[in-house]
């Protein structure tokens, strides 16, 4: 089943990653599966990209049709772009909305474009993972651009170890 998982996971993420990334996640390289998470990484050298992937164990909302919702950390070393944390939807967002993120006690908001909710800045992206390093579920609270409200619950279990295996990789300074 968890081959199954992975499968259907590297076309999606494809698809969610920027264009640049998109080419690179075609030759993916599963790391490894840590509890529901997926860690994948693609590319060499400057073009090297470590990601870890999960959709939600939980959706609440009132919606007739809804795309694939996940959520990513990403490095990129060639970048220097580490723990850059993105959330997919699976609709448009209302414009000049934010996604409402709750990790354990800890809460931010996530800007949208598109289908997407993406930090503010590097600083809230660490922010975040460091909170998904102690935490047992983020939660996400967006609205679609049909003003219909979702919530959607992502179990944190396996994260730590989905997150080492994406540093490591791409070898994250310490």
């Amino acid at each position: 089943m968890q081959g199954c998982t992975v499968i259907r996971l590297i076309p999606l993420l494809a698809f969610l990653l920027a264009a640049p990334a998109a080419q690179a996640a075609d030759d993916a390289k599963t790391l490894g599966t840590f509890g529901k998470w997926t860690a994948f990484s693609s590319g060499a050298g400057g073009k090297m990209m470590c990601y870890v992937a999960l959709p939600p164990a939980k959706s609440e909302g009132t919606y007739k049709n809804r795309g694939d919702v996940m959520l990513t950390v990403t490095h990129r070393p060639g970048d220097k772009a580490f723990d850059v944390v993105s959330l997919v939807a699976g609709y448009q967002y209302l414009g000049d909305s934010d996604v409402a993120v709750t990790v354990g006690t800890k809460k931010f908001a996530l800007f949208t474009s598109a289908d997407r909710g993406w930090a503010r800045d590097a600083a809230t992206d660490k922010q975040i993972v460091e909170a998904m390093l102690k935490a047992a579920n983020l939660t996400a609270k967006g609205t679609s651009s049909k003003n219909n409200v979702t919530t959607d619950t992502f179990a944190l279990g396996g994260f730590t170890a989905a997150y080492r295996a994406i540093s490591d990789a791409c070898k994250k300074p310490k």
